[in-house]
């Protein structure tokens, strides 16, 4: 179930060979999609406020980024590191970690050294998850269909039915976008990087998937379904509110309107 680096563009997506064949083409990330619907509004309230908190303990930033002036990229990567500075990463990080250790517990390897605070949350996930029987693990998928691209954490099989299931450690009080990333996975199909060949997940549920909520730092864990036929339903309307998004020709001047 080890899976090859995906190729990537200088945008992160990962880059896919077509069903037709030929070279390479960029993919949509199956999160950026997910999240298409989302009211960015408060995310980016946040950002500012842990930009602001950074910059407050780190003048040597606010100096560089005086000093960068125009340059716009420069500039990026100083309030990332004024964000860093405030902690705004620490929640994905320890994310990273908790699925990095339940994919090895998964796959049967050592765990190494855990630290004892994050012990609990690993037991409370290998208690909830010893009803699913993993199928596959981490494996890459694409949807050709929209050209959305991504890994979903399992597809597991429960009382003889497969269900896609994802590893949530944060909040999931208002899991749309859940829905939407899930049912991008289970309409999607397996993807080979080395052979450029798509498989088959089976006879997948594309009703419902199981989201595995594993709140980092709780010692809980519980599985929760989500409704992913809904989620499809969301997956249509964001390729749309794209489409139009992108469109062109929306404006023109009075003189062309009185030709």
């Amino acid at each position: 179930m080890a899976q090859l680096v995906i190729e990537r563009d200088r945008y992160g997506r990962p880059l896919v060979v077509p069903p037709t064949g030929g070279k390479p083409v960029a993919y949509t990330r199956a999160t950026t999609i997910a999240n298409s619907l989302d009211d960015a509004s408060a995310l980016v309230a946040w950002k500012m406020r842990m930009a602001a908190i950074g910059l407050t303990t780190r003048p040597d930033i606010l100096l560089s980024i005086s000093a960068a002036q125009e340059d716009k990229m420069a500039v990026n990567s100083l309030i990332e590191s004024a964000m860093e500075v405030a902690g705004a990463n620490k929640a994905a990080n320890i994310g990273t970690a908790i699925h990095a250790l339940a994919e090895r517990l998964d796959l049967g390897q050592d765990l190494g050294v855990v630290p004892p605070q994050w012990i609990p949350d690993i037991k409370a996930y290998e208690e909830a998850t010893k009803i699913l029987n993993n199928k596959f693990i981490e494996q890459f998928s694409v949807l050709d269909k929209y050209k959305i691209a991504g890994t979903p954490d399992r597809l597991v099989e429960y009382n003889g039915e497969l269900f896609i299931a994802d590893i949530k450690t944060g909040r999931i009080d208002h899991p749309n976008n859940i829905a939407i990333q899930l049912a991008i996975y289970a309409n999607g199909l397996p993807y080979d990087g080395a052979t450029a060949t798509r498989s088959t997940w089976g006879d997948v549920n594309k009703d419902k998937a199981i989201i595995i909520h594993l709140p980092a730092g709780t010692g809980t864990c519980k599985l929760v379904w989500v409704d992913i036929k809904e989620g499809y339903k969301g997956l249509q309307l964001s390729m749309k509110a794209r489409k139009w998004r992108d469109q062109k020709g929306l404006s023109y001047s009075f003189e062309q309107e009185n030709k």
